[in-house]
């Protein structure tokens, strides 16, 4: 099922030629220095929510030595354990992917993105303050619903600001600017988690540092315009058109195309599709394969990056030690998409995936047996290298594969099975390496693997150099 094919069928009727009109001039547009400078403001933004997400595995340790937590439990959902914090964040995200990604499609993607962030940065900055396990679980759990509608709409707004043929590349800078939160929240937790600073616990630091950055976003928000597809979707044509526009003239590009100077075509508003509709063709298959592809994606990516710290520690490594190892680690997050820029573009979104997580078997495998420190380095930056590689990618596919008008709907929809089995690998992750070890916790991920790129070589669209919303 091709994507143009899909986009077709979404018009239930005769193509509104606004919409068209500007998808074929973003298509055109050039990749300038612009363009760059608003996916590089979105990405300053996501930075945050990966600061907030990420910090779950590096704050586990700390979790655990205040006692608030314990890194296991004797019952399977055991809600003392540093499982539960891991499944609260989760599911906090599956509420905020599943029944709020159409918030952007409603609101718009530039509003949904403000206001997502100072959500679930207040709420992350109370959590920060909580004495029982009940308060911490609850407060992570609220600050989930906010990352969850952020990650929906970071992906829907890039996909919508820059021309297919630059996509790959935006979203592997997109993942490379965000994961520099990554070693960031390592090295404070590497600093803070094993100190008190004036009496408060390194842990809660860690939380507050992040919350209290976050409020740069209220600068970033000024410079960053709403998606001209959007608004044309919604029969906002002539603001539409003036941000297309001005985005066509920074890039030099302001004449290129003869139908600017025409009569604007009549604004028209496309046919309303429901959340029933997602689950009838055209979209079913498709839906159906996302869902499958992010309940398994999620063990190999969260199965390691949300228990680094924690693996260490089982394989007799202290935390301190631990900690810095997880540092050292980290630094694959932002370098290994830079690294992916080069060849994003050139390839199809689903064979990239798909090596990439049989990459993650090998060497998921190889740090499960190895206990030389330098090794364990090694395969852990590889591990993660390869982790975000398929990352940037299906960021990417999911989004562009669905029409502008459900973009943020069905994208979040599919993704919140990622959340949910997130939710749950928090309690199966810390079951398997009870009983199982570090190695038990990367079987586990190797049989999700396989299952992603069976999925993927096998039904994935191709999307390759396709315009979005176009006939």
């Amino acid at each position: 099922m091709s994507v143009v094919g899909i986009d077709t069928g979404f018009e239930l009727g005769a193509a509104p030629s606004g919409p068209d009109e500007i998808s074929r001039r973003l298509e055109a547009m050039p990749a300038t220095g612009h363009v760059w400078r608003l996916v590089i403001l979105l990405s300053l933004g996501g930075c945050f929510e990966i600061y907030d997400l990420f910090l779950t595995g590096y704050i586990a340790p700390g979790l655990g030595r205040s006692g608030l937590l314990s890194t296991t439990t004797q019952a399977f959902f055991g809600f003392s354990g540093i499982g539960a914090f891991v499944a609260a964040t989760f599911a906090g995200l599956f509420v905020g992917t599943f029944f709020l990604g159409f918030l952007a499609d409603r609101f718009g993607r530039r509003a949904i993105f403000t206001y997502a962030l100072l959500g679930y940065t207040a709420a992350s900055a109370i959590m920060a303050c909580q004495t029982s396990s009940g308060g911490l679980l609850l407060w992570r759990f609220l600050a989930g619903i906010g990352i969850g509608i952020e990650i929906i709409t970071i992906d829907a707004y890039i996909t919508e600001l820059v021309p297919s043929r630059m996509r790959g590349r935006a979203f592997a800078v997109n993942q490379a600017i965000m994961f520099v939160a990554v070693p960031v929240v390592a090295f404070l937790a590497w600093w803070l988690v094993p100190l008190a600073p004036y009496g408060v616990e390194g842990w809660r630091w860690v939380v507050l540092i992040g919350a209290a950055a976050s409020m740069i976003i209220w600068v970033l928000r000024l410079f960053l315009p709403e998606s001209p597809l959007w608004l044309a979707r919604h029969g906002r044509t002539d603001e539409a058109f003036r941000i297309l526009t001005t985005l066509e003239s920074r890039g030099g590009s302001a004449t290129a195309s003869p139908s600017a100077s025409l009569a604007r075509p009549t604004a028209q508003i496309t046919a309303r599709v429901g959340f029933a509709d997602l689950f009838r063709p055209p979209y079913l298959s498709l839906v159906v394969l996302f869902m499958v592809f992010n309940l398994c994606q999620a063990f190999g990516f969260y199965g390691f990056a949300n228990w680094v710290p924690t693996l260490l520690v089982e394989k007799g490594i202290t935390v301190t030690k631990s900690l810095q190892y997880s540092f050292i680690v980290a630094f694959a997050y932002p370098i290994s998409p830079l690294l992916a820029a080069s060849f994003a573009d050139k390839f199809e979104r689903r064979w990239i995936i798909a090596v990439a997580c049989l990459a993650i078997i090998v060497f998921g495998m190889a740090f499960a047996q190895l206990t030389e420190p330098a090794l364990l380095i090694v395969c852990g930056v590889l591990l993660t290298a390869c982790n975000t590689t398929m990352s940037y990618a299906y960021h990417a596919y999911q989004t562009e594969v669905f029409p502008t008008q459900i973009r943020a709907q069905a994208s979040g929809l599919v993704y919140s099975m990622s959340r949910l089995s997130a939710t749950f690998s928090g309690f199966i992750v810390a079951y398997m390496l009870k009983e199982a070890g570090v190695m038990g916790v990367f079987g586990l991920i190797t049989v999700a693997m396989l299952i992603v790129v069976i999925a993927m070589t096998l039904f994935g669209p191709n999307v390759r150099g396709k315009a979005l919303d176009t006939v």
